[in-house]
């Protein structure tokens, strides 16, 4: 390859293997970049194919499907990819915004969260327990934090359970009838 070489210059095995090495770097990187798909747009391509042609329950799970298409994503970038395509999180997985049926009248949000993830209330003295599907804990518990009750001392969320940890059991009653007034 004389592709580095000045017009004249004999050839040396340095300056091929030089030639050599930089065309094969070029090759891969553009192989990464376009073939392999790593571009912002072919990613968030697939990743609104992926979410519109199957359940997709959290970004983890995600992450795997775009990983057995050879594009390793961090969980940051994923999750500026989902607030950049519009995508939010409901019990049947990630969908578009503007996919999602639209209210006559807007619940607060602490009323929509109830409404889409709350599957059970289970009071325990001074704690208060919410089930919900899997992945849905962390949007109620984000939603519950959000409504500012003075009654919760704090609030833990795993995967399908948010535990709400008030001061005394009154407090806790008080709470449960808010949220249970929230959610007929």
């Amino acid at each position: 390859m004389a592709g580095l070489r000045a017009p004249g210059v004999p050839s040396t095995g340095f300056t091929d293997s030089l030639d050599f090495l930089l065309t094969k770097i070029c090759i891969a990187l553009y192989k990464y970049t376009v073939v392999m798909g790593a571009g912002k747009t072919f990613r968030q391509g697939q990743i609104l194919r992926l979410v519109t042609g199957e359940r997709i329950a959290n970004q983890e799970d995600l992450r795997r499907r775009l990983a057995t298409q050879k594009m390793r994503v961090t969980q940051a970038t994923l999750s500026r990819d989902l607030q950049e395509l519009r995508l939010v999180k409901t019990q049947e997985g990630y969908k578009q915004a503007a996919a999602l049926p639209e209210e006559s009248t807007p619940l607060p949000p602490l009323a929509r969260a109830l409404a889409e993830f709350l599957l059970d209330i289970r009071p325990a003295e001074n704690l208060l327990v919410l089930k919900t599907p899997p992945s849905g804990a962390q949007p109620l518990a984000a939603a519950v934090d959000a409504s500012k009750f003075t009654e919760i001392a704090g609030t833990i969320a795993g995967d399908d359970t948010v535990l709400i940890i008030t001061p005394n059991k009154k407090a806790r009653e008080s709470l449960q009838c808010k949220i249970e007034a929230l959610v007929k």
